[in-house]
């Protein structure tokens, strides 16, 4: 998600997962990823033998355009998968829950200072694994590249020299800058630009001022919707995982911990599952959730 605006970047087609999710080694306490049964011995036990002491209300900070984890709807409410997710735990627990449009930029020092109690909204854990108090991961992702389907562009080697953009501050930004694991692709880039939200990412790449936009593929997948306009190409950029970000001190950790736990025993109970069909239309598939149920 987000950073500077145009011209300097700074988030996120688990085409159809049916396998299992990527180990990380980051993470000690995750063995694998899929719909296992197995649990670690430090979450898999409910909510109610946690070691927090946290009462709310939960004060979850998301990007208000980032369905279908978290976008504001019709009727004017928080609502997406993970708001769902979130509502349940909090259900769970008894706790008073308040989503909170934020803006992207200022999650950190939102979540510092205590103005919101976690980041929940499709966030990636690779690259950010030494700066919050995560669970473990729960969901697997991709970053995709959209273009224009009239475009040309068939591949990922077909942008060189193209204009580029992506979210600011999101994950497919961080892998195709300097550092990246995409970075000998964005330095073919005729520019990359960075954009704050992807509506008008959309509307500049049908307008011809991009050619392609680099994205989450549930993102890709609701965004464009029936129309034929636009394609995802075949190649993703990376395969990464998502999971909830509490503020990296014992309070934080001990969070993290108890709402893990929930998620594993939601997953059991057949809540995550009944949430991932609700957005099964906006590419949000329960092949891709990989962290085993309590």
């Amino acid at each position: 998600m987000k950073g500077e605006t145009m011209s300097t970047m700074n988030r996120r087609q688990f085409l159809g997962l049916a396998g299992s999710c990527a180990s990380f080694a980051a993470l000690a306490s995750l063995a694998a990823c899929g719909n296992s049964s197995s649990s670690s011995s430090s979450s898999s036990s409910s909510s109610s033998s946690s070691s927090s002491s946290f009462t709310g209300p939960f004060v979850l900070g998301f990007d208000q355009e980032f369905p279908p984890y978290g976008y504001i709807g019709d009727d004017g409410n928080a609502t997406g998968f993970d708001i769902d997710l979130a509502q349940a735990v909090c259900d769970m627990e008894g706790w008073e829950f308040k989503p909170t449009p934020i803006n992207w930029d200022s999650k950190d020092a939102m979540l510092n200072a205590g103005q919101i109690t976690c980041i929940w909204n499709g966030f990636t854990i690779e690259g950010r694994e030494d700066d919050y108090a995560f669970t473990d991961p729960y969901m697997e992702n991709r970053q995709v590249v959209v273009v224009r389907a009239d475009s040309g562009i068939e591949s990922l080697a077909d942008l060189a020299g193209k204009n580029v953009a992506t979210q600011t501050d999101s994950a497919a930004y961080y892998l195709l800058v300097d550092g990246g694991d995409q970075a000998d692709l964005g330095k073919t880039f005729a520019k990359l630009d960075t954009i704050g939200e992807y509506n008008t990412a959309f509307m500049m790449l049908q307008q011809g001022t991009y050619d392609a936009l680099a994205v989450d593929y549930p993102v890709a997948v609701y965004n464009i919707g029936d129309d034929t306009s636009y394609k995802i190409l075949d190649e993703a950029l990376n395969s990464e995982h998502f999971a909830v970000g509490f503020k990296k001190d014992d309070a934080g950790a001990a969070l993290a911990k108890t709402v893990e736990a929930d998620l594993r025993k939601l997953d059991s109970e057949g809540k995550v599952e009944e949430v991932c069909e609700k957005y099964a239309d906006q590419g949000v598939s329960y092949t891709a959730w990989c962290l085993p149920k309590a």
